[in-house]
């Protein structure tokens, strides 16, 4: 009662300033244990008190609002409001903003956490934004890709002929290329149950994520490849940025580059506990010599129709 009272007067308080709050949907593929997802819940509650009730966010985790390409789709068609997003798939619109998953670009953590600062990359994004009609809120680091699979990966020559499902998106297939790999687009909500039916031999993500989506339970290893440093923009649809005031959009671009951050923190503390996790799981994880892996793909970097050019790559390796 006490409840029903109390939402009945802030209904009326609101009705009576002229004021509604406009709820806008957030998916992601992430699962409801993850920095993404915590930390978004976070930034809804946020907004939701910095803007004194004027939006409210709905955050539909775990897919289930459709695959990454299928919520991608909607959120540029306006079906959805905001998201998190590859920027694999954001490259459909504008190449270049999936530069920085080019394989061994990154000296370090460090040169990959200084780029959202960086000049390429505010010029990278104001294009995106510009040919899109989209807002950028934050980049969200989601951690080094590494290699799990049911054999033992050591070298190069290990991965030749190995059947590996990646993401389906263009990009990620220069690793798996170099190394000879068969690459094999699956949707992500797929992958636990390709690697147990055998319709795949192995696949490539962060430690964060092979632990969350428990693909450890139907692979037997894991190298450590760190083939490629991977994050995830958050975009705002372009209508529903353009509709907001300019005190609620800087409200919104704080709350979400402060998350961004946030999340990108937890999953840096995540993955320096999983190697021993997984190792006390029964799995074997190896730490091949990433030098022989790169040698293969470096020359990729400026010889690609992937739409980046040479001197953006060498702006982001310039970068300190």
């Amino acid at each position: 009662m006490k409840y029903t009272f109390f939402a009945a007067a802030a209904a009326l308080a609101l009705s009576a300033s002229g004021l509604s709050a406009e709820t806008l949907r957030f998916g992601h593929a992430y699962e409801t244990s993850e920095a993404f997802h915590v930390r978004a819940l976070e930034a809804a509650e946020k907004i939701k008190e910095r803007t004194d009730g004027r939006y409210e966010i709905d955050i539909f985790p775990g897919s289930v609002l459709g695959s990454q390409a299928e919520m991608h789709e909607s959120l540029n068609l306006g079906g959805l409001d905001m998201g998190f997003v590859s920027p694999g798939l954001l490259s459909d619109i504008y190449k270049p903003i999936q530069v920085h998953l080019a394989p061994f670009l990154w000296r370090d953590l460090d040169h990959f956490l200084a780029y959202p600062s960086s000049d390429i990359y505010k010029e990278i994004v104001s294009e995106y934004e510009a040919e899109s009609g989209n807002k950028i809120l934050g980049l969200t680091y989601y951690g080094q890709r590494h290699v799990t699979s049911n054999k033992a990966i050591n070298s190069p020559a290990d991965m030749k002929g190995l059947k590996i499902r990646i993401p389906p998106v263009p990009i990620l297939t220069m690793f798996t290329d170099a190394v000879g790999a068969n690459a094999t687009p699956i949707a992500f909500a797929e992958v636990y149950l390709a690697l147990q039916q055998g319709t795949v031999d192995a696949q490539e993500n962060p430690l964060p994520t092979i632990e969350a989506k428990k693909f450890y339970e139907v692979q037997s290893h894991i190298a450590l490849t760190g083939h490629t440093t991977d994050g995830f923009f958050t975009v705002a649809n372009g209508d529903v940025w353009e509709g907001m005031s300019a005190e609620d959009q800087a409200v919104f671009a704080e709350v979400w580059a402060e998350a961004a951050a946030a999340a990108s923190q937890d999953i840096i503390a995540k993955e320096a506990t999983l190697a021993d996790f997984f190792r006390e799981k029964g799995l074997t994880v190896t730490e091949p010599d990433k030098s022989a892996f790169a040698k293969l793909v470096e020359p990729a970097w400026k010889d690609n129709d992937l739409g980046w050019t040479a001197e953006q790559i060498d702006a982001i390796r310039a970068i300190k």
